[in-house]
């Protein structure tokens, strides 16, 4: 009998939380944080279980519609924003939850983690209102602690500041709430606590839960849309390498549960930009190399994020080992080829075809004969695997086929949903 492969939920959703704020030690954990202070409200609300995972992974996750570094940083400095800027990274959270049958009950409270109380026309019973509202308390309970100075020397000045929010803006029986759980000090030290990670993997929610394959995969194609949506220079890069990864694999005999898996590994394998600003990404001249050692980081990232799952070690190696060389040569662990599997092989030759062969911004994608000229090179310099890549040119027009007609699929979803969300929230009446 053939198992799903599967990973614990707690460890995956933690790590994958962790990699959307590891850009900056400003925002390091924030929604980490959220998740705990969210987490403890509902608790306290005496919230029934599955109330209590909707906001659970409606908070680790809430910010997951801010796509770049920059927008990060500006809605947790707390600047003063319009409604447009505020709206757009909370619609666009909502679509992305709705691509997860496992995160789609936790899509509205998403979208309205910013909406005040006074703006809402249901009841305080409903989930999704409560949902919110403790989201949206948590938030900004995380945004306003000083992260330079001892926590309980902040916390009299917070909870004044968070008991005059009672009414208009949160709703006071949730205000009240957070009052009687921030009485103590574990719970303003359990916040702040370099170990919150440790702990809410240990007596979190989904501490005894495993995640599948199917689940598995769903987050994954989020986190490819979440990748490759920072920018429309790479808006269809991620699933270009996944569909090319996936048929070199498929021609080399990989089991359907490996093919899968190869597919996670390319939807994930550009992770770790999300370190990236955008600044950076975009630039359309030659980087310095101040710049370049800045993508470096991005496969590091990669790794120790998926490294940390357990059951996905395999896939992290396939995702994170894309910029490795057979000499030694590449980066960031410079490993020699008797260290790198075939998956990742594979991954390093997919990801080098379909940066070659898309369309960017500013140029066309390539001709094969170009493409096999600069491959061709590569084996010659000892960085690509001659196998895969023979196989690659042997069935080109076949993969390059299926390369495009994906990333039309996801250039559609791209246009339809999230190129144009800010259009979408002019109209919209509500934070």
């Amino acid at each position: 009998m053939i198992h799903e492969f599967s990973a614990p939920f707690s460890n995956f959703v933690l790590s994958l939380s962790d990699a959307i704020d590891i850009a900056s030690p400003d925002i390091a954990s924030h929604q980490i944080r959220t998740a705990f202070i969210a987490w403890k409200i509902a608790r306290e609300a005496g919230l029934s279980d599955g109330e209590i995972n909707n906001i659970f992974l409606a908070a680790i996750f809430h910010d997951i519609g801010a796509l770049s570094l920059e927008d990060k940083t500006r809605l947790h400095a707390g600047l003063k924003l319009k409604n447009v800027d505020i709206n757009a990274h909370c619609i666009l959270g909502e679509e992305l939850f709705k691509l997860s049958s496992l995160l789609m009950p936790s899509a509205r409270i998403v979208r309205y983690h910013h909406r005040p109380w006074r703006s809402w026309d249901e009841s305080i019973g409903h989930p999704d209102v409560m949902g919110a509202q403790i989201v949206f308390l948590a938030d900004t309970i995380e945004r306003s602690v000083l992260r330079n100075e001892y926590i309980l020397h902040q916390v009299d000045d917070i909870r004044t500041r968070i008991a005059s929010l009672g009414g208009p803006t949160i709703h006071k029986d949730i205000v009240e709430i957070f009052m009687l759980v921030s009485r103590y000090e574990d719970f303003w030290l359990d916040m702040v606590s370099p170990r919150l990670y440790s702990l809410l993997l240990h007596y979190g929610p989904f501490r005894k839960n495993e995640i599948y394959e199917k689940d598995i995969f769903s987050i994954a194609s989020i986190f490819r849309h979440l990748v490759d949506f920072k920018s429309r220079f790479t808006a269809t890069h991620s699933t270009g390498v996944a569909q090319c990864a996936v048929m070199l694999s498929q021609y080399l005999g990989f089991t359907d549960s490996e093919t899968t898996q190869m597919e996670i590994a390319g939807y994930f394998h550009d992770l770790g930009k999300l370190a990236v600003p955008n600044s950076v990404l975009e630039k359309q001249g030659k980087l310095t190399k101040r710049e370049f050692e800045i993508i470096r980081q991005h496969t590091y990232f990669t790794y120790t994020v998926l490294s940390t799952i357990g059951g996905l070690d395999l896939i992290a190696e396939w995702a994170a080992f894309h910029h490795e060389k057979l000499d030694g040569t590449g980066y960031p662990f410079h490993v020699k080829a008797e260290k790198i599997n075939i998956g990742a092989r594979i991954m390093a030759v997919a990801d080098i075809f379909t940066a070659l062969f898309e369309n960017r911004p500013y140029r066309d994608g390539m001709a094969k004969e170009k493409i096999k000229k600069i491959l061709s090179a590569q084996v010659t310099n000892q960085a690509l695997d001659k196998l895969v890549v023979d196989i690659l040119l042997d069935n080109f027009k076949d993969v390059a086929g299926n390369v495009k007609a994906r990333q039309k699929e996801s250039e559609a979803l791209f246009e339809m949903k999230f190129a144009k969300i800010k259009d979408q929230v002019s109209s919209t009446p509500h934070a």
